[in-house]
C-alpha cells in the first residue's frame, strides 16, 4: 500500500532506539524526510547513519539528525533552528522512573509532567497551524498502554500521560480538524525494548529472580504470547500518518497484543 506521505518531513523524537527509531525506519521506507531526535549523540548518530544506509529507503530521502533534550526549551529551539515546518510529528520522551508516590516529591512530579505531557503539548502548538495552512499534517503521540490501564508502579507516567490524553481529546478535534491535521495517541504494551527491561528491573529487585524468569512470566501473560516489535510498531505509526488515515483523529490506538482485557 502506498501511503502517500513520500517527500513530506517529519520530526521524530527519542528516535535513537527502541519504538522511536522504528518509527522512523518506517517513515524513511515511506520515503519521508526525517529529523531524528535523541539526547545520546553517539547512539542517535550511529541509529541515523544506518538508516540513512538502508537500501529499504527512498530514493533521494534525507535523514538528519539534532542530539538535543526535546523536554528543554533549549533543545526545542536547537531543533526548530534547524528546521521549523513539519508535515509529521512524532512526539516521544523517556518514562519517569517507577516507584512508590509515597517516594516522589514535587519536583519528581513536575519532571514527569514536563516531559511527558507539556513537551508534546509545545511541539503540537510549535507545528499544528503550520501543518493546518499546508492542508496536511499528523502528530502522533507515543504513550503507554497504562493510560487504559494503569499499572501502580508507573504513577508518574499514569498521571503525566493521562494529562496529555485529555489535552488531545479536546485540541484534535478544534478548527484544525477540518484542515487536514489529525492529532492520534498510540499507546504501547510490552515491547521489546530496553525500556521494558527498566521496567521489571523492580520485580527483579522484590522477587529475586532473574530478568529472564520476570520477563517470561509477563509475556505468558500477553494473548499473543510474545513482546511486540520495534519494527512493527512503526508501521502502525507510519499508516496513522498516512493519507489513509485522515478520518481517525482524537484516538488513543493500543498496540498490546491483547493484554488489556477491557471492551472499551
Amino acid at each position: 500500500m502506498d501511503l502517500g506521505i513520500a517527500g513530506k518531513w517529519a520530526l521524530v523524537c527519542g528516535a535513537s532506539k527502541g519504538l522511536g527509531l522504528g518509527c522512523a525506519q518506517a517513515l524513511v521506507r515511506e520515503g519521508v524526510n526525517v529529523v531524528m531526535v535523541a539526547r545520546g549523540a553517539d547512539a542517535l548518530r550511529a541509529s541515523a547513519e544506518a538508516l540513512a544506509a538502508d537500501t529499504a529507503r527512498g530514493a533521494g530521502v534525507s535523514v538528519q539528525f539534532v542530539a538535543a533534550d526535546i523536554t528543554t526549551v533549549e533543545g526545542r529551539t536547537t531543533v526548530f533552528a534547524v528546521r521549523k515546518d513539519f508535515d509529521i510529528v512524532i512526539t516521544n520522551a523517556g518514562g519517569p522512573p517507577t516507584g512508590d508516590f509515597r517516594d516522589w516529591d514535587r519536583d519528581a512530579w513536575i519532571k514527569a509532567v514536563d516531559a511527558n505531557m507539556l513537551t508534546p503539548i509545545e511541539l503540537i502548538k510549535a507545528t499544528v497551524d503550520g501543518m493546518a495552512a499546508r492542508g496536511f499534517g499528523r502528530v502522533i503521540n507515543i504513550t503507554s498502554s497504562a493510560v487504559k490501564a494503569p499499572i501502580d508502579i508507573l504513577g508518574l507516567s499514569n498521571g503525566a500521560r493521562s494529562g496529555l490524553t485529555g489535552f488531545v481529546a479536546g485540541a484534535s478535534r478544534s478548527k484544525i480538524a477540518a484542515s487536514g491535521v489529525t492529532i492520534n495517541n498510540l499507546l504501547p504494551g510490552a515491547f521489546d525494548t530496553d525500556r521494558l527491561k527498566a521496567t521489571f528491573s523492580g520485580a527483579v529487585q522484590k522477587t529475586g529472580q532473574s530478568l529472564d524468569v520476570v520477563m517470561d512470566a509477563r509475556r505468558k501473560g500477553i494473548p499473543a504470547q510474545r513482546f511486540g516489535t520495534p519494527d512493527e510498531f512503526g508501521a502502525i505509526c507510519a499508516f496513522l500518518c498516512s493519507v489513509h488515515a485522515s478520518y481517525i483523529t482524537g484516538q488513543n490506538v493500543l498496540a498490546d497484543g491483547g493484554a488489556y482485557p477491557g471492551t472499551f
